[in-house]
């Protein structure tokens, strides 16, 4: 899932300084998984801002709304009777979402409320963990089914490098190395010949460097 955390009331607030009139509009895809987005993080940060403001003596008016989804035109259609009637809307999705508004509704004002990080999972009650970097073109099971590019801080594909040192990554203790996780698996299923084995480079066409990505299925296309 795609892993966010929400920005500081404060920073939002900065944003909406010139503003009378503010929807919060939340999103119960993977921000709400994380308890960043959902509907009941919509009410908190819109009663936060309203606090906020009357403390700042401002006078804001802040409501709440929360899509299914803010990265699917059909959900952000739901609410072009509404969001017109504010001077700014701030998205508590992903960077996707506030993204899909501004192009929809351009004459209104839209602000991120929190901060897109990585796609990850749970490892833990409250604790993510980035495990994939959209690279475009899978390769994980070259290696144990753990991806060097995401978790490796270098990237390697070759590695391990000259500074991971007792299972660690170089940058932190904190950090463990990847590419000692792939060889120590490969070793414990008797497949460490396979990391010998000659492959050519990967191919980088289809990750980012390429500029913003798009996927068609054509049997899907109306």
């Amino acid at each position: 899932m795609i892993v966010a955390e929400a920005k500081p009331v404060s920073e939002i607030l900065a944003m909406v300084k010139d503003v009378k009139k503010v929807l919060v509009l939340g999103c119960k895809g993977c921000v709400t998984v994380c308890n960043v987005g959902g509907a009941k993080e919509a009410g908190i940060l819109a009663s936060a801002l309203r606090i906020a403001s009357r403390k700042q003596g401002t006078s804001i008016e802040v409501a709440e709304h929360t899509l299914e989804r803010q990265c699917d035109p059909e959900y952000i259609e739901e609410v072009k009777n509404i969001v017109p009637d504010y001077g700014a809307v701030v998205s508590i999705a992903c960077g996707v979402g506030p993204q899909f508004l501004s192009e929809r509704y351009p004459n209104v004002r839209i602000f991120p409320g929190v901060n897109t990080k990585f796609m990850g999972g749970a490892v833990a009650h409250g604790i993510w963990s980035e495990r994939c970097a959209g690279c475009g073109t899978c390769v994980i099971h070259y290696f144990g089914g753990l991806c060097p590019i995401a978790r490796c801080s270098k990237s390697l594909m070759n590695g391990p490098c000259g500074g991971s040192s007792h299972g660690k990554c170089e940058i932190s203790k904190d950090v463990d190395c990847i590419w000692d996780m792939i060889v120590r698996k490969a070793m414990e299923q008797g497949r460490l010949e396979e990391l010998l084995e000659f492959r050519p480079p990967k191919s980088w066409a289809t990750a980012r460097d390429g500029g913003p990505r798009q996927m068609i299925r054509e049997e899907l296309v109306k």
